[in-house]
């Protein structure tokens, strides 16, 4: 009588592998090619495993990509408690902004942000990743907005500003140096913009 597992083995049973390293490897390959130019036999080459282990793994292309999203985004809970650590909102949002000049130009992983140029896409079969991508901006934008409301309420801010206006240009500045990112931008430059667009709080009130 064969043995069971060697039996399962020879069916073609998936091995086993590190699925928060491929999950990384993932995130990078998406990072790179964006969603939907990045096809399965080029996660397979990136991740290091066969097409039937990713699909046990993860379920299909469009729940990787989603999964690989939600870890280049991080814990929101993570952004919360450092934007309600900071000194004020305006501590906030630069080191937030500067610390995506940073990422958007590291050595090591693709150029730009992950959010904006991986769901680069017109086609209707992305729609619900752009939508995913969208969300996930959305909640950063919430997390901002109500630290600078509460700035506001503690006087830290007077009641003229504009919590929304200014929550939309970090963003806004954020995504614009992705672009500048993939278009060979260096650090010294997104870090001079970061820097620049701080000025725009203070023509709000801040």
């Amino acid at each position: 009588m064969k043995d069971p597992v060697t039996a399962r083995r020879k069916t073609g049973r998936p091995l086993s592998f590190d699925r928060d390293a491929a999950l990384e490897k993932a995130m990078l390959a998406f990072w790179e090619s964006g969603y939907e130019t990045t096809s399965i036999s080029d996660l397979t080459a990136a991740m290091g495993v066969t097409a039937p282990s990713i699909y046990a793994a993860f379920g299909d292309k469009k729940r990787l990509f989603l999964e690989a999203m939600k870890r280049y985004a991080g814990d929101p809970d993570d952004l919360e408690k450092a934007f309600a650590d900071a000194p004020t909102a305006r501590h906030a949002v630069a080191d937030m902004i500067e610390n995506a000049a940073r990422l958007f130009t590291g050595e090591a992983t693709p150029r730009g942000c992950l959010l904006a140029s991986a769901v680069a896409t017109g086609s209707k079969n992305a729609s619900d990743v752009r939508e995913a991508a969208a969300q996930e901006r959305c909640v950063i934008r919430s997390i901002i907005v109500k630290r600078i409301e509460s700035d506001i309420e503690r006087g830290i801010l007077p009641p003229s500003t504009r919590s929304k206006v200014l929550a939309d240009l970090a963003l806004a500045v954020t995504q614009g140096m992705s672009v500048l990112a993939r278009d060979g931008a260096d650090r010294e430059t997104l870090l001079a913009v970061a820097h620049a667009s701080m000025a725009g709080w203070q023509s709000q009130g801040a």
